[in-house]
């Protein structure tokens, strides 16, 4: 393996429409595999030195208002896939995951979530794989609207013939399987314009949920604990525009307990 072998990967990458992000990912895992591979003696020298990552680009992560969002659930809600946005929207879930979800994992009493699989189109197939990465494992407390707009969702697909709890997917096509997150895409964008808003990426309305909950004071621990980040410093690191708000509002309400003011 040489270097201008790693940094053709990495253009092709690219060219395939990969983010910044994941590349410079593949570029950790390589360079941590290789430097142990160093420490074993079997290579002279490290291939990735002197590669080339691409930069992070801030702009590439777009999110909703809570305005737009407010005007895009409005316009969501009365199409047939008004339930899987709002999850989408209400969750910070990756599109893999809830459409992988299925009757089991919610926990109705709890109005909570497991994220417990994903799904993705392989070869003409549908493959489901378990979450393997513990962060990604995680329960997510459900809204309770969310929960009353999934309860219909079931009612209505037990009058259809079509529940199973074991076994169905909560999100489908009417032949039973699972929805492909570029059709899906397509509506969403359709929801959009019909909205007013501005076209994103259907994987931003995961940036979405965790710019909207960390505006409203929710913890960083808990928003990375909810979208399963591998830590906390990375939540802070990817939504760090969002933050400065939250340090004003954390140092008027520590000048409010040590002075009295209102906060």
């Amino acid at each position: 393996m040489r270097p201008l072998d790693i940094q053709t990967t990495y253009q092709e990458m690219i060219e395939r429409g990969l983010s910044p992000r994941t590349i410079r990912y593949t570029h950790a895992v390589l360079r941590s595999a290789l430097r142990q591979a160093l420490q074993w003696r079997l290579l002279l020298d490290n291939p990735v030195d002197g590669v080339k990552i691409p930069q992070h680009l801030r702009g590439e992560m777009r999110s909703l208002t809570v305005e737009q969002a407010q005007a895009f659930l409005k316009a969501a809600l009365p199409t047939p896939h008004g339930p899987v946005v709002a999850v989408a929207l209400t969750t910070g879930m990756r599109p893999s995951e809830y459409l992988a979800l299925k009757w089991q994992d919610l926990d109705w009493s709890r109005q909570t979530v497991s994220v417990v699989r994903s799904v993705r189109r392989l070869d003409g197939r549908w493959c489901f794989s378990d979450t393997k990465r513990s962060r990604s494992r995680r329960p997510i407390r459900l809204q309770s609207w969310i929960v009353s707009l999934l309860r219909d969702l079931r009612t209505k697909a037990s009058a259809q013939g079509s529940y199973s709890e074991a076994h169905d997917l909560v999100f489908r096509t009417p032949s039973g399987q699972p929805i492909n997150a570029d059709y899906l895409a397509k509506q969403f964008r359709s929801i959009l314009d019909l909205a007013g808003v501005p076209r994103l990426r259907l994987y931003d309305l995961r940036h979405s949920a965790a710019t909207i909950a960390l505006a409203a004071g929710v913890s960083p621990k808990v928003v990375s604990e909810q979208l399963g980040h591998a830590s906390t410093a990375f939540t802070w690191d990817t939504y760090a525009h969002v933050l400065p708000h939250m340090q004003d509002e954390a140092a008027a309400r520590v000048e409010a307990m040590l002075f009295g003011a209102k906060a």
